[in-house]
């Protein structure tokens, strides 16, 4: 007889995301006049940048050849895309960083998600409070974190590491040792960065202890001051203890393209076993490659022309953020982010849960965002909001919160 992997019976209800779609759905079926300005989910709303739009159009007509056509993808990917991300986005920072260490994919989540799997599910994982939910539902979904307690929010045998004001949203090195440690900076939720001199700090902690650090650095693009690093290999032994996670979704607006990568450095062993190795072999076996076609899309990012379009978007979300921030800081709202990242993270008004905020933000102002205690505890009485909207639209939302 079949059975189930009882481990998808401990996730509480739905995934986030999957929740406000679904509350935003029944509210526009019972309100089908409310004029819905949507700042929850962060995707993108800016067209393509036209030098990757042409690199598409070039690769379909290829595709249209006998000569040129291009089947199945090799499976950690074009070496005209892996050179590329080694050079421009490590070699040209000081990272020494090879294109065989690149490995492509069709984006950060899935990868995020996926890399657990070449660990043991002894391993412990320590996650930032908040977070972003993918890093402990996969966890789950392997086994990994014990029983789900509904009173604290938490998994009994996860390390939660507070991201609360006093620490400026950065966690501090957890006293019990974990083996694994997400790290998430520029960071979704709260759009806090570490600093090269903090990051250096756990870099060395994972040294001391021969844990491994899975570093989400899907925001990197928007990092606007100097000593903010770009990558954890900027710091010193990183190579030897973290696996880094990129992605294409909102460096170059392909949410609807797909397209990301994984780093991971031929020097970083666990127990004397290389983790090169064993992600290749998952990746080959379960992963058929990223398009032809949108792996040069992405190779059109990194040209002079294409460079400068995605910076110019990633200025337009950022002077969306500016807006935001100032005009709820000008409202009385305790904000923060916004500067080296795309979200917003203020308090509710008062004493609101995250979700009373929520709701009252439907139905009062008719805007989304999304409830800060999705992403775990600590978000309690926190709220997000993207800078992904267009701009009339993100003006638009900013002015009617600051009526309510």
């Amino acid at each position: 007889m079949a059975k189930v992997n009882q481990n998808y019976l401990r996730l509480p209800g739905s995934y986030l995301f999957s929740m406000i779609g679904e509350k935003v759905r029944r509210y526009q079926e019972q309100h089908p006049n409310a004029d819905i300005i949507r700042l929850g989910i962060g995707d993108v709303t800016q067209p393509i940048a036209p030098e990757v739009i042409q690199a598409l159009h070039s690769a379909v007509d290829e595709m249209g050849e006998a000569k040129t056509f291009h089947g199945y993808a090799p499976d950690l990917g074009y070496g005209f895309l892996r050179s590329v991300i080694a050079g421009m986005d490590y070699q040209n920072r000081g990272c020494d960083i090879s294109a065989e260490e690149i490995f492509v994919s069709d984006g950060a989540k899935c990868d995020c998600s996926n890399i657990q799997e070449i660990f043991s599910v002894d391993n412990k994982i320590a996650v930032c409070d908040p977070v972003y939910p993918v890093y402990v539902d996969s966890n789950v979904m392997a086994g990994r974190t014990g029983e789900y307690d509904p009173a604290s929010g938490r998994f009994r045998d996860v390390i939660y590491m507070p991201c609360t004001k006093e620490s400026g949203y950065v966690p501090q090195l957890p006293e019990e040792v974990p083996d694994l440690i997400y790290l998430c900076f520029p960071n979704n939720p709260t759009g806090a960065v570490m600093k090269k001199t903090q990051l250096q700090e756990w870099v060395d902690y994972a040294s001391r202890h021969g844990c491994v650090i899975l570093y989400d650095a899907a925001y990197e693009a928007y990092i606007a001051e100097a000593d903010v690093p770009h990558s954890i290999y900027e710091c010193e032994g990183a190579r030897e203890c973290a696996i880094e996670f990129r992605s294409f979704s909102k460096t170059a607006g392909f949410t609807g393209l797909r397209l990301g990568f994984t780093v991971v450095p031929k020097k970083l062993e666990v127990e004397g076993t290389k983790l090169w190795p064993l992600w290749a072999r998952r990746h080959g076996t379960k992963y058929n490659g990223a398009p032809y076609i949108i792996q040069r899309a992405g190779e059109a990012v990194y040209s002079e022309e294409g460079r400068r379009q995605v910076l110019a978007q990633v200025a337009y979300y950022m002077e969306n953020a500016r807006i935001i921030y100032d005009g709820l800081k000008a409202a009385g709202y305790e904000v923060s982010g916004g500067v080296n990242a795309p979200y917003i993270w203020l308090r509710a008004p008062g004493q609101m849960t995250s979700w009373e905020f929520f709701d009252h933000l439907l139905d009062q102002a008719h805007v989304v965002g999304t409830p800060g205690s999705g992403f775990g505890p600590a978000g309690e009485h926190y709220f997000r909001l993207t800078a992904f909207g267009d701009r009339q639209n993100t003006i638009e939302a900013v002015e009617r919160i600051r009526r309510l």
